[in-house]
């Protein structure tokens, strides 16, 4: 009685937010079934061109009665994304999941740099790249993940407001339970994932999932520690997202305790 369907809800990004994070917890609830790998379909042409039928290939076997979710984070910033997504299914419910914009900026470096060091590949110090000339430098493409005012407005000109449930980042690592009560409700799903799910592990310094009699924890490129990045330029990476953070809280009438 199960069959391979195409998503009915996607996790739309954003990349270093918290999508594995999340798609694992939701993976808890039983009406809930989740693709293993991010499949970058809207998002990488080589992929469209193959069609919703390979699409729908990857997707893993449901019951009728489930919610079929991916996740790729890049369909976020995509230009293309929404359209796509948009002429699959105009009825969608799609999740964001963001952070404080600063945070999400030196998560995002600290992975690359992690995956350089892991390829022998020469790095560069985080301030090297993020101040070219004494200056910010907008263009790293960093930075331009973390304008959430920008991409918003590409996906609004194809979705409504209330197909797009976000889910905070930041209150999701410290304390999982009420942001993912909040997706159950988005998705009008009954309430059945508990605290009894999740447990601080005190080594990694976030929460694991507790299921099925099984725990387990997020992969250990996860968590990763943080560069010390300088306090000037932390500076200026929050005054520059300030304005752009002001116009997104008023885009999605919600706020957040970002810098």
């Amino acid at each position: 009685g199960t069959s391979r369907r195409i998503p009915q809800t996607i996790i739309i990004g954003v990349r270093k937010g918290g999508t594995r994070a999340l798609l694992e917890m939701l993976d808890i609830h039983p009406n809930i079934v989740v693709a293993a790998t991010e499949v970058h379909f809207f998002d990488w042409d080589e992929n469209y061109v193959k069609g919703i039928d390979w699409y729908r290939s990857l997707m893993p076997f449901s019951y009728g009665n489930q919610i079929t979710i991916e996740k790729t984070p890049g369909y976020f910033t995509s230009p293309q994304a929404p359209e796509r997504i948009h002429d699959m299914n105009s009825s969608i419910k799609l999740l964001l999941i963001l952070r404080d914009p600063t945070e999400r900026v030196i998560s995002d470096y600290t992975q690359v740099y992690y995956n350089r060091v892991e390829s022998h590949k020469p790095v560069q110090l985080f301030e090297d790249i993020v101040i070219k000339n004494g200056a910010l430098n907008t263009r790293y493409k960093a930075i331009q993940r973390s304008l959430y005012d920008v991409h918003m407005e590409k996906w609004l000109k194809h979705f409504s407001l209330d197909q797009i449930h976000i889910v905070d980042g930041n209150t999701l690592i410290k304390d999982p339970l009420p942001e993912l009560q909040k997706v159950e409700r988005f998705l009008n799903l009954p309430s059945r994932i508990m605290s009894s799910n999740f447990y601080f592990n005190q080594t990694k310094g976030f929460y694991c999932i507790r299921s099925d009699g099984r725990e387990r924890c997020l992969h250990e490129s996860k968590g990763r520690p943080h560069p010390l990045v300088n306090d000037t330029v932390l500076e200026q990476l929050y005054s520059y997202f300030r304005e752009h953070n002001a116009k997104f809280y008023r885009m999605v009438n919600h706020s957040f305790d970002w810098h």
